[in-house]
Order: C-alpha cells, then structure tokens, then sequence
C-alpha cells in the first residue's frame, strides 16, 4: 500500500513592487484601515473646529423676540390676517384656496399641488391661539362678538382696523383715528400679550400633529409680518440679495447654488411674482440640456473647439501624441 503526501498550499501577501499574473506591480492594500483612519481623523476635525468656530448661524427668533422688538408689527399682522390680507392667508396650496399661486405659463403647479396643509390663517394663527387664553374676560367678550357676527361684517371691522394701523404714525395702536373696528383692537390687543408672554410659541406648535413639534404656523405668521423680511434683509438674505448663497455674518455660503440664485437677480424673474416656478423651469431646462449634450448636434463638438480636457489631462496626451 502506497500513501501520498499532501503538502498544504502557503499563501503570502504580495510584497511592494511584486507584479501578478498579468505583470502588473502590486501591493498590499487594508481598505477597511483606511477607511477606518479617515473616519477618526474627520470627526475629531469635525469636533475641534465645531468648538473653536461654533456655527455662524443666528439663534431661532421667536413669538416673543418678536413682540419684544416690534410689538406693532405683531399688532398689524393680527388684524391682517382677521382682514385675509395676509401672505398666508392668500397664497394658496398647499394651505388653502384663496390662489392659484406658482404656475408655469399654462402649467398650475401649485394649484395642481392641492390643499396639503390646510391653514386658516385667522382661525389657526390668531384666533384658536387665544381661545385657549383663560381669566381674560376683555378678551372673551371680544371672542364672543367675532364669533357672532357675519363673515362680511367680520372683514369691514378687520379691514377698516387694519389700514387704519397703516396710516398711524409708527402703525403705532395708541395713535389709530377712531372707527368702527368692533372687537378686533382688542383681539390684537390680546395677541400682543399673549406673544409677549411666550404662549403663542406653544399654543402655534401644538396644534400641527400630535408631537407638538410642528412649526408651520408659527413661521406662517412671522413670515406675514415684516419684522421677520427685515432681520434677514439685514443680513443679505434676501432674494434679490443672492440671499440663497449668502450665510449670515462673513462666513461663506453656498457658492454652487450660484447658477439657481443668479436667475432671480436679472428680469424679466427679478420682476415677476411667478418668479419661483419660472426659474424651476429655466433650471430643468438647462439640467435636460446637459443630460442630452451628447446628442445634440453643435454643442456636443465644443469640446473638439475649445479642448479644456486636453489641459486637465495634459500629462496623458503628452505621453500619447495624437497621431496624423
């Protein structure tokens, strides 16, 4: 009887330099170190520099930063939004039916959208808030009064109060001409209070889901007042202002975003109030060009014209010369 030796195979790792079958050089490579490295070397920059430079964003402004700085402002964005003259109140979907808001030539976007957030801008902003407001009896029977009368007869008290307010010097309450306002002074009164106290914050958030952490509503209302357009004209972050691209202070922002933001600074987009659909529009354009570039006759041949390429990858064309 015969036996056979087995000899097990050894496995080496290939050393620096050492070519394989095809005649490649080869070396060994741990991608999971690697991987591993770069991930503990970035988060502890991540760390450090988050610590030494903090973040160049400013702090959240809320119902009673806001009252606290321009309680008139506050005072004249109630009644607006009694009166339905607010933004809010007459911008459409997704929070109601008031407008056709954003559409593209025959294209009604926005319409088409649908009521997804449903928003009554007096009711959810300003009157439900208070409703919740309790040993105020000025207040209940002003509640009392709005709630009986006509929805006409509610807009002329709302209207008439609201641009009686626009014509007080510093839309300042105490100074408004008297006229028929019914009980919308001391509503407005009373929402003044109420942000002031820092309930409207809560009572605004509570009511979007069962969570409590739905911010729409709030930033519906500081958005209809003019306090909130000024903080961030101040600080360059308007449309007009290539407030898209800007960050806040001297940080940078963000400089890709240039293409998207450059639009609203030329007309006839500067201009117009379908300006957000309009440069969606012109985006996707351009974004369809460049994704058919390849087979679009002329502009598919400037690279051959204008050979930016041959720079980039320059030590390759040297070392392969093209033939004639």
């Amino acid at each position: 009887m015969s036996t056979a030796t087995v000899t097990r195979p050894t496995h080496h790792s290939p050393r620096r330099g050492t070519p394989d079958s095809h005649g490649f050089p080869t070396r060994p490579y741990d991608l999971v170190k690697e991987f591993v490295v770069a991930l503990v070397v970035v988060a502890l920059l991540t760390v450090v520099l988050a610590a030494v430079f903090s973040s160049p964003d400013e702090k959240a402004i809320t119902m009673a930063d806001w009252a606290a700085q321009a309680p008139n402002d506050v005072v004249a964005t109630a009644a607006g939004e009694l009166a339905g003259t607010t933004t809010s109140a007459s911008y459409g979907p997704p929070y109601n039916t008031a407008g056709d808001g954003q559409n593209l030539g025959p294209l009604k976007l926005q319409k088409w959208a649908g009521v997804r957030i449903p928003v009554d801008s007096a009711a959810d902003l300003v009157l439900t808030p208070l409703s919740k407001v309790t040993g105020n009896t000025d207040l209940a029977t002003a509640l009392t009064t709005w709630n009986g009368a006509t929805p006409d007869q509610q807009n002329k008290w709302a209207s008439a109060y609201s641009d009686a307010l626009s014509k007080a010097p510093d839309n300042d309450p105490k100074q408004v001409a008297d006229g028929d306002y019914g009980p919308v002074p001391a509503i407005s009164a009373a929402f003044l209070t109420l942000a002031q106290t820092g309930g409207l914050e809560g009572a605004l958030t509570s009511s979007g889901n069962f969570y409590g952490g739905d911010q729409t509503r709030s930033l519906l209302l500081l958005s209809d007042g003019a306090y909130l357009e000024d903080q961030a004209r101040a600080r360059h972050l308007g449309g007009d202002q290539w407030g898209m691209m800007n960050e806040t202070g001297n940080f940078p922002g963000q400089p890709w975003m240039w293409l998207y933001t450059f639009w609203y600074q030329v007309p006839p987009f500067s201009t117009s109030d379908n300006a957000d659909a309009l440069v969606w529009g012109l985006m996707m354009l351009l974004t369809l060009g460049l994704l058919l570039l390849p087979f679009i006759p002329g502009l598919r041949s400037i690279p051959r014209w204008i050979p930016v390429h041959r720079i980039i990858w320059r030590d390759w064309y040297r070392d392969h010369p093209r033939r004639t």
